[in-house]
């Protein structure tokens, strides 16, 4: 009897689910023992840009404390989530964990503060945009292979990282105005392999656009309250995590603060996830959905929560807004961090004989379009440590250089 082939996983996958069907950007054989998600995911876990999320902001900055999430750590448990959700649908769960792996690759150091500064000091040479910055990691950035620069991923899972968020272009695109790099980086990849730009993604990737919804939430509830800058008496007035809490305090009354948050974080998951999984079947049934392209050409998203759980998503969202990412310990760690950025961008764009070898080459002189985008390039790249790290040597007069 001939041993089944590794590669194969289409007897557990739902009709719907996604297929390598589009091939890579560069051609090149395929693996005799992975598929391409498979190998697809594993180029992204061996990526220098995966290692450093290690040292990339989340919500507090690495030096506050070990236990705080960083990019690293939330991209992994977006890629827990995801793949539950993917098997209990019959999807491709490889292409769903690649997509939350690879999601935060273009996120620059210090977080939302770091990207605001960047985008601010870009914004005459074509601006910034993390989502867009992952594209640009994976296609030109790592350099670990002879035959071509980047990781030269599927197509399936290039356009899951471009359009997790939803369709780029047309009418069921974000009306906001985009940066032109977004556009010009799009437009570069769909050169060699047009991305389908009007359409939603793959379900894959709207799994993994929503799995990072869920574990955000959790996690960011779960390190305000360890930090002291959230409370669990205003958590209890929190609609979903509010009755969890009460459940849990009934039932094992005098529980540790400690067992009391991790039982109340795997119990917001598994609703979240639950209903998350209900809605998506019901969209699926009831749009009729029988392929993959099915589920891109909807004037929907097919990945979904209910309305009910939506409602009470946005209420903790706006709630972490307000008590956690504005808290005044938060705000003052992101002045500290947009200024950081901010006056490494100003030097290096001033002066970019001060950029590093490999960096400075490519640089045209000071103040120019080719040199801004080498410069957010490189800055963008940086985690937290290293981004202190150059603004010591480059602005303390008493720090070797």
């Amino acid at each position: 009897m001939a041993a089944a082939d590794p590669r194969d996983s289409s007897s557990r996958l739902a009709p719907y689910a996604c297929r390598p069907t589009r091939g890579r950007l560069i051609d090149e054989p395929e693996s005799l023992i992975r598929s391409p998600f498979q190998r697809d995911r594993d180029r992204v876990v061996h990526a220098r840009a995966f290692r450093r999320l290690m040292y990339k902001t989340q919500v507090f900055v690495s030096h506050e404390g070990d236990h705080y999430r960083t990019r690293l750590t939330h991209s992994l448990e977006v890629a827990q989530i995801s793949r539950t959700i993917a098997r209990v649908l019959g999807l491709d769960e490889d292409l769903a964990e690649v997509v939350a792996l690879a999601h935060d690759l273009g996120h620059p150091p210090f977080g939302h503060a770091g990207e605001e500064a960047l985008a601010q000091a870009a914004a005459e040479f074509g601006g910034f945009d993390h989502n867009v910055q992952a594209l640009r990691v994976i296609t030109m950035f790592e350099r670990r292979y002879a035959a071509f620069d980047g990781l030269n991923l599927s197509w399936e899972t290039i356009e899951g990282i471009a359009k997790h968020n939803g369709p780029m272009t047309g009418p069921l695109a974000d009306p906001r105005p985009k940066p032109p790099v977004v556009t010009e980086t799009l437009a570069a990849i769909s050169s060699i392999k047009p991305l389908d730009l009007d359409g939603w993604p793959s379900i894959e990737a709207q799994v993994a656009a929503l799995a990072d919804d869920v574990a955000y939430i959790t996690h960011d509830i779960d390190d305000g309250l360890r930090a002291g800058l959230l409370s669990i008496a205003d958590v209890a007035e929190q609609p979903l995590a509010g009755p969890l809490l009460k459940q849990l305090v009934a039932a094992y009354p005098g529980l540790e603060q400690r067992r009391l948050i991790g039982e109340l974080l795997r119990r917001l998951i598994d609703r979240m996830v639950t209903d998350l999984i209900t809605e998506t079947r019901r969209r699926i049934a009831a749009a009729g959905i029988a392929h993959a392209d099915d589920a891109r050409a909807l004037g929907a998203p097919t990945v979904a929560f209910s309305a009910e759980m939506d409602q009470d998503r946005h209420a903790i969202k706006a709630y972490l807004f307000g008590a956690l990412y504005r808290h005044v310990r938060v705000n003052r760690m992101t002045s500290k961090a947009r200024r950081v950025v901010r006056d490494l961008v100003a030097l290096f764009l001033a002066e970019p004989e001060c950029l590093p070898d490999g960096w400075r080459e490519r640089a045209e002189g000071p103040g120019n379009a080719v040199t801004a985008r080498v410069v957010v390039d490189y800055v963008a790249g940086m985690t937290d440590r290293h981004a202190r790290d150059e603004y010591e040597k480059l602005f303390n007069p008493f720090v070797r250089t």
